[in-house]
């Protein structure tokens, strides 16, 4: 492709082929001067800072969330089992799942090329999970106090994958009833015997919540009447125990969720607060995690039309800049009782219970990188997408493992996205969300990640250097394929990832259509926060 294709040099009509350009998307841009030599250095993020879920659920099999149907309703596929379901929740919204196959060439292919990363097993059915650690077949039913069984095969396998796709495991605990003595403390059992298989195998566990979502923890199987004075003790046991069973983990939490201003996710339900929790247990986190959700899904129409959203609004700077109110609240939280510990977002996708049915597609890829872009720039250390391949939110088809469109974005930062974060010095500009890191492996080279979400408007902006472009688009928001420079990304044979190469474009204008996603690689840069050492 010539590179000038990318700064309206070439007639409309050729413009117009390309998929990227309009004619009428030329006349809005205004020159914003960019300087990537003298961006400055903000921060820094976990080199696994792109990270993502795979739900205990996933390895254990049980009830997930129902697909949508063509038509957006949820399809009438397997039903659900019924024996592990959280409570208070419509069994409409679940089927059954068999347990996964982690593996298949594919999923792991294909998740290796996103690692270093981190692979966090947890999820509310982690929380009632009795771990079988014995080499003869489970139960057919759960002990008592328990909804699910997870056997050693199981877990091997997620230690296997951990080890072939460079993802270093995160998870929770059990901690319903079945895990507490009989006045009702949790003990250690289960969480022993999870560490010890690990290690065995030569795994290990490189952080951990007590629990998945303890805000929501009647939902999630804790006891009766559990509140946060319950959660306080219970912390004064689970963190010495791990200070000595592992005293190399990261110890995460309170790892909640639903609150911020956004939507009270639980309305009817009980609903803890953080805020109770953190002063039940003082300071005694080693990172400080939490979870965000922007809205409720369709499946969950029930909790009100305040908590969801819609596909028109998906582009709107008020839906991109929810994570940030939500990171303020958890923020100051933080601030006042953990001052001084890195943020964790260790659970996200654009809405809970499953996703939205455009979750799935390219629209959904403006949210997934605005977040990302957004949260590096406010001191967050990691971010867990949910899922790597469950339910609509997933990176990839569950049934195919075909990547979506939020996978290749994810590739693409991968690529490019180094851990220096940079301050972008861009004005505020409605529509547009631009970020700047410095460029993975180059040495005082900058990159750049520029969001038009403006539906009819495009920008330009003026380039002092040369740099690669690649850009994102699709030939329509509800595609679940992605154009990159205006040729489709597909699997090639045997799975192979297609090569993920830019245009090299000379310094000057260059310009951002509507919807579209571009990442620039300026390598020559020379941007002293970006100089790696000899």
């Amino acid at each position: 492709m010539n590179k000038t294709a990318y700064h309206g040099l070439l007639p409309m009509a050729t413009l117009g082929i390309l998929g990227i350009f309009t004619a009428g998307a030329i006349t809005d841009s205004a020159l914003i001067p960019v300087a990537p030599s003298t961006m400055a250095r903000m921060g820094t993020v976990d080199e696994r800072f792109q990270s993502y879920n795979i739900e205990m659920l996933e390895i254990t099999g049980g009830d997930f969330w129902k697909p949508y149907g063509k038509t957006g309703g949820m399809a009438q596929t397997t039903p659900n089992s019924g024996s592990n379901l959280p409570a208070g929740m419509n069994p409409d919204m679940y089927q059954y799942r068999p347990p996964i196959n982690l593996a298949k060439s594919r999923l792991r292919k294909l998740a290796a090329a996103l690692g270093p990363a981190y692979m966090r097993v947890s999820g509310t059915w982690g929380n009632t999970t009795y771990f079988h650690d014995f080499d003869d077949p489970p139960p057919k039913n759960p002990p008592a106090g328990f909804k699910g069984v997870l056997t050693r095969q199981q877990w091997k396998g997620v230690v296997e994958f951990s080890h072939a796709v460079n993802a270093r495991i995160v998870t929770s605990f059990a901690t319903g009833v079945g895990t507490r003595d009989a006045g009702g403390a949790w003990t250690p059992q289960e969480a022993s015997k999870l560490l010890a298989y690990t290690k065995s195998l030569g795994g290990d566990i490189a952080a951990a919540e007590f629990m998945n979502e303890p805000t929501a923890a009647a939902m999630g199987g804790a006891p009766n009447g559990y509140d946060a004075a319950a959660y306080g003790r219970d912390m004064a046991v689970f963190v010495p125990f791990m200070r000595k069973a592992a005293p190399d983990m990261i110890i995460l939490g309170p790892g909640s969720v639903g609150e911020g201003g956004v939507f009270e996710m639980f309305a009817g339900m009980p609903f803890l607060k953080s805020e109770d929790l953190l002063k039940a247990t003082g300071p005694v986190f080693d990172m400080f995690s939490y979870h965000f959700y922007g809205a409720v899904s369709q499946r969950c129409a029930s909790m009100g039309q305040s908590a969801m959203t819609t596909a028109e609004a998906a582009l709107s700077d008020e839906w991109l800049s929810r994570t940030n109110g939500v990171e303020r609240f958890y923020g100051g939280l933080r601030d006042r009782f953990e001052a001084g510990k890195p943020l964790w977002i260790t659970e996200t996708a654009d809405a809970a219970c499953g996703g939205n049915p455009w979750a799935s597609t390219f629209l959904d890829s403006f949210r997934y990188l605005n977040q990302l872009g957004s949260m590096a720039q406010r001191g967050v250390l990691v971010v867990a997408h949910n899922t790597l391949d469950a339910s609509d939110y997933g990176l990839l088809d569950e049934n195919t493992l075909i990547p979506r469109p939020n996978y290749w974005s994810a590739l693409l930062w991968r690529k490019l996205m180094g851990t220096t974060v940079l301050d972008a010095a861009i004005p505020s500009i409605p529509g547009m969300h631009v970020y700047a890191h410095c460029l993975r492996d180059t040495s005082g080279g900058v990159a750049l990640l520029a969001i038009n979400a403006d539906r009819t408007k495009s920008r330009s902006f003026r380039l002092p250097v040369t740099a690669e472009r690649y850009t994102l688009t699709a030939k329509n928001l509800s595609s679940m394929h992605v154009q990159l420079n205006g040729k489709q990304l597909d699997l090639g044979a045997d799975d192979v990832l297609p090569p993920l190469h830019g245009v090299n474009i000379p310094s000057g204008r260059t310009m951002f259509t509507p919807t579209s996603i571009t990442f620039l690689a300026i390598p020559g840069a020379n941007n002293a926060a970006c100089r790696l050492e000899p």
